[in-house]
C-alpha cells in the first residue's frame, strides 16, 4: 500500500470520527446573593427568584443581569457566563430625596424632587379554581400608572406583562385577571412595579384544577379493629385531601378525615384503625382534594373481626 493511500485513509477516518462525535452543550451555574437580601433577580429580563439564589443551566455568553428591591436604587450589569459555577453580588444603594438646585434668574430655588415611588400587591386568592378570576390590587405613590407582570407555569414561565394599570386619586389601583379554562394548575407570581422599575412588590398565588384525584384501600375487605390504608394521587395542584367515609349507622350522613397533605410527587396517604363498634357492611370513602376541584371513591366492606 503506497504513502498517498495511508494518507487518505487516515484523513477518511479523522472526518468520519469528527461526524459521529456529538458536541457537549456546556452550561453554566450562577450563585447570586445582594445586600439587602430578597432582592427581586431578573436574568435577560426574567424574574428567577430573590436572593439568595441559585440559577442552574445558563447558556454560556453575554447575559443582563438585574437586581431590584423595594426602597432601593435597581442595578444591573452585562455578566459573562462561562462553564461551571460563578458568584454574583451586589450591594443595592437606598433611593434617597435630595432636593435639586434649579437656577431661575440670579436665583437659585431648590425644587424638591418628585416623591420616592412605593407600590404594593396583594391577590383576592390565594387558592384560585382553573376557570375562576383572580383581583390583583394594591396602592401605588409616586406614579399614577403600575406595571403588572405574571409568572408561573406553561405560557407565564419566562414572565407575562399583563397590563399597565392606572392608579385613582386614592393612591389605590385594581386588575381583574381572566385567563378562563386555558391556564395550567401550579405556583404563581405577580410583580408589580412602576413605570420605570425602580421600585417592586410580589406576591404568590396558587391555581388548582384541571386533573384527577384517585383513591385505593389496602383490602377491599376487613374486620373491625384492623388496619387500613387509604392512598392515592391528586394531580390537581392542590397541596391536601380530604376523606370522607358513609356507610351504615353513625356514618350514614358522612363522617370528615383529613386534611391529609399531597407530597411532592403527588401522592397521598392515610391509615386507620377501624373502630371495633362500626357496624358490618359496605362502606364508600370519598376523597376530595381542597377546595374539592375533582373527587374519587372506593368500596369496602367489614366482616366480623
Amino acid at each position: 500500500m503506497s504513502w498517498k493511500s495511508i494518507l487518505i485513509i487516515v484523513i477518511v477516518f479523522v472526518f468520519l470520527s469528527g461526524c459521529v462525535s456529538d458536541p457537549v452543550v456546556q452550561k453554566g451555574k450562577l450563585n447570586i446573593t445582594s445586600s439587602p437580601s430578597s432582592s427581586e433577580v431578573y436574568l435577560d429580563n426574567q424574574y428567577h427568584g430573590t436572593t439568595p439564589v441559585t440559577i442552574p443551566e445558563v447558556g454560556l455568553g453575554s447575559h443582563t443581569l438585574e437586581y431590584r428591591h423595594s426602597g432601593y436604587k435597581s442595578w444591573s450589569t452585562t455578566i459573562t457566563v462561562t462553564p461551571g459555577s460563578s458568584n454574583y453580588y451586589a450591594a443595592l444603594a437606598p433611593q434617597t430625596n435630595v432636593p435639586v438646585p434649579e437656577v431661575i434668574g440670579q436665583t437659585i430655588t431648590v425644587v424638591p424632587t418628585p416623591a420616592r415611588t412605593a407600590v404594593t400587591v396583594q391577590t383576592g386568592k390565594k387558592t384560585m379554581i382553573i376557570g375562576d378570576s383572580n383581583v390583583f390590587s394594591g396602592t401605588a405613590s409616586g406614579t399614577n400608572i403600575v406595571l403588572l407582570t405574571l409568572y408561573g407555569p406553561g405560557i407565564y414561565k419566562n414572565g407575562v406583562p399583563l397590563v399597565q394599570q392606572n392608579v385613582n386619586g386614592l393612591g389605590n389601583w385594581n386588575y381583574v385577571w381572566n385567563p378562563g379554562s386555558s391556564v395550567e394548575s401550579g405556583s404563581y407570581t405577580v410583580i408589580v412595579s412602576d413605570p420605570w422599575k425602580t421600585t417592586s412588590d410580589r406576591t404568590e398565588f396558587t391555581v388548582i384544577g384541571g386533573g384527577v384525584v384517585s383513591i385505593s384501600p389496602s383490602t377491599y375487605s376487613a374486620g373491625t379493629g384492623t388496619q387500613m390504608t387509604f392512598s392515592g394521587q391528586c394531580t390537581t395542584g392542590a397541596q391536601s385531601v380530604l376523606l370522607a367515609l358513609y356507610g351504615p349507622g353513625l356514618y350514614t350522613n358522612g363522617k370528615e378525615l383529613g386534611p391529609f397533605s399531597v407530597t411532592a410527587d403527588k401522592t397521598w396517604s392515610f391509615t386507620v384503625t377501624l373502630d371495633s363498634t362500626m357496624p358490618t357492611g359496605v362502606y364508600t370513602m370519598y376523597v376530595y382534594d381542597v377546595p374539592k376541584t375533582s373527587s374519587g371513591n372506593t368500596q369496602f366492606t367489614i366482616g366480623y373481626g
